[in-house]
């Protein structure tokens, strides 16, 4: 039988009356399945540090159990009740944590309080360089990180329902007392850098200590629960130090790694490492842009050193914690024992760094004078395309010509010519296929960005690659936000190039810059969903390949706020009431060969709940993943044909 990834038989220290929980599970968990046979399998996580973490399994059912050490504890410390309640003010309000079940008080049941909460299946890194990710995903990985930190930090205490949960003004100077507090308490001998670093805190508190935000306390990507195929977090991971207090002591703790001391790497501990050269990793000034664009803040973020200094603090205080825990015999990791050597070398560091004024970070093309770094997967990728354009497609412009001239007014203008099918074959078999996808072609924006500009120099020659809107952005949304239903229906066939879709927002009613105009309704019945309303410039809907459109839609009746109201569905071009009305001209042209540029109605048209993408309410944030990619991937064909351009004149 296959067991979860990153478990033990659970250690002797750690044991407990299985039986015993499994007989209050069947009582208290609504759904446990207490009928099947097999005992209920439990098995301990190898993380955590703190509080005891183990995975359950009865049957198709899994989830997570948390709970206090057993024996004596060190003060104001393993408060599961308090991670079982921001988890679940936090899963009500959607912000991705796994969803709390039950919490148990009753120390008699396991010897010691503990919570339940649903398992959640995705991918947790616990080397921080990320191995086995192509650099573009590592870096979309690290910024789905900090967007998620963000979005926690955007929170309105009193709107969750945890009024009470911190202790008001006055953060930072109960951080170091804590910190010193519970260093103190576990100390097994002097270490006159802790001293230091402690009064240099102290003498250095930001002026206005009042910040209330919620903060997580641990915040770092190996706990945090990404989609098993997508860079987006399923799940924020381990409670245990979260309150209330300034959201820069959160920043500030996950960009820490930067500043690692490299001699305690040997140790392989699995939390944080030296990873500044690895390729994709976001610079410290990336991280700062994206977390201050997604808070709306400035990007100086002021006493920086301090909250590094601190996070600093925090972890060789926690290591002195695990260290005094190993001698105790109750410690939660099984390296324990290597821990207490590291407190005065992260003291030292935290010294260094609280003198420090800038955070910079080293950018390659400073010094190489070179302002895009491709991969070398990119240069080579790169080069192919450029090959395989001068030998293929720039020779068959004339045929392609030849062929619109000579169907200019025959229905047979809006098939494609048997060329681009012989032309897509052989980039196919050359390997230049969907390569504006990185999960599929391994290649980051940089490397596409430039292959984009060159497909840009032939108007037909994104499509012989696979690469041609609006195909590519409705294969983004499906690889992104897609069911596996979805994905196997419709997104397989896209990216194998054997059909082709559009897609419908804009309407000619209203102004539809401003989405939250929108009038195209979707309505839920039963088991499905009508659509009624117009769209146009719906681009590609008049290739007879043409099999479905990705619709955004609005739910007028529902009270959600103006930007949750809106939802994308799949409609199979085929469905009843859908219609093409006419094409639309740009600058003259109809744009045969992308399918023209149609007005679209939809009367009644009704598909299966099924074929909604994400859920409801959902359709501004799958226009935002949608259009990143797609905004850059236009402009630099855009850049491509404005070469050809200069190059004609």
């Amino acid at each position: 039988m296959a067991t979860e990834p990153d478990t033990t038989d659970v250690r002797e220290q750690h044991s407990f009356d299985q039986g015993a929980l499994e007989k209050y599970l069947a009582w208290q968990l609504p759904d446990f399945p207490l009928q099947l046979p097999e005992p209920l399998t439990v098995r301990q996580y190898s993380s955590g540090q703190s509080n005891p973490t183990f995975y359950l399994k009865k049957g198709s059912k899994t989830y997570v159990l948390r709970k206090k050490p057993h024996g004596p504890l060190l003060p104001q410390a393993h408060k599961v009740d308090r991670e079982y309640r921001v988890q679940k003010a936090l899963f009500a309000a959607g912000f991705p944590v796994p969803e709390p079940l039950l919490y148990c008080s009753d120390a008699s049941v396991i010897g010691t309080e503990f919570y339940v909460m649903q398992h959640v299946q995705g991918r947790i890194f616990r080397d921080l360089a990320l191995p086995g990710v192509s650099p573009a995903e590592r870096s979309a990985l690290y910024i789905a990180m900090i967007e998620t930190l963000a979005r926690l930090h955007s929170f309105n205490v009193n709107s969750l329902g945890l009024q009470g949960y911190g202790r008001g003004s006055g953060y930072c100077k109960r951080q170091i007392s804590t910190w010193r507090r519970q260093y103190q308490a576990a100390a097994h001998a002097d270490i006159p850098a802790m001293d230091e670093l402690a009064e240099w805190l102290v003498n250095n508190v930001p002026a206005g200590d009042a910040e209330e935000n919620l903060i997580h306390g641990d915040f770092r990507i190996d706990n945090i629960i990404f989609h098993p195929r997508e860079a987006r977090v399923l799940a924020v991971l381990d409670w245990e130090l979260s309150t209330t207090g300034h959201p820069l002591a959160d920043f500030a703790y996950s960009i820490a790694f930067y500043f690692w001391p490299p001699n305690l790497m040997h140790l392989n501990l699995g939390t944080f490492k030296n990873i500044n050269d690895t390729a994709g990793i976001p610079t410290i000034e990336e991280l700062v842009s994206v977390y201050s664009r997604c808070r709306g803040t400035t990007t100086s973020l002021d006493n920086l050193n301090f909250f590094l200094a601190l996070s600093y603090f925090k972890i060789a205080s926690i290591c002195q914690g695990i260290y005094a825990r190993y001698l105790l015999g109750n410690s939660a990791a099984e390296n324990s024992h290597k821990f207490g050597n590291m407190v005065e070398t992260l003291a030292t560091a935290g010294l260094q760094i609280a003198k420090k004024t800038s955070f910079t970070t080293a950018i390659q093309f400073r010094s190489t004078g070179e302002l895009f770094q491709q991969s070398q997967r990119g240069k080579e990728v790169l080069q192919k395309v450029k090959d395989f354009m001068g030998k293929h497609v720039f020779p068959a412009e004339k045929e392609m010509a030849e062929f619109y001239a000579r169907n200019k007014h025959s229905p047979d203008v809006w098939k494609k010519p048997a060329l681009i099918e012989r032309l897509k074959e052989r980039a196919k078999a050359e390997g230049l296929w969907n390569l504006f996808l990185p999960a599929v072609s391994g290649l980051g924006q940089v490397d596409y960005a430039l292959i984009a500009e060159e497909t840009g120099k032939c108007y037909f020659a994104p499509e012989v690659f696979n690469c041609h809107a609006p195909d590519t952005g409705n294969m983004e949304v499906l690889h992104m936000y897609g069911s596996e239903e979805q994905k196997k229906q419709w997104l397989e066939p896209l990216l194998e190039g054997k059909i082709s879709s559009c897609f419908c927002m804009t309407e000619p009613d209203v102004a539809s810059s401003d989405a939250t105009n929108m009038e195209c309704s979707l309505q839920r019945d039963g088991g499905s969903f009508i659509i009624n309303g117009k769209k146009w410039w719906s681009s590609g809907a008049g290739n007879p390949n043409c099999k479905f459109a990705i619709v955004m839609a609005r739910d007028k009746n529902t009270s959600a706020s103006r930007y949750k109201q809106h939802s994308m569905i799949i409609v199979p071009m085929d469905t009843p009431g859908v219609k093409l009305i006419r094409p639309l001209s740009v600058f003259g042209y109809f744009d045969y060969f992308h399918g023209g540029h149609f007005e679209v109605h939809f009367n009644n048209v009704r598909v299966p709940a099924s074929h909604l993408i994400l859920g409801e309410g959902r359709g501004f944030e799958i226009a935002q993943g949608r259009l990143g990619p797609g905004r850059i991937h236009h402009c630099m064909r855009s850049i491509g044909a404005a070469e050809t351009a200069l190059r004609i004149l």
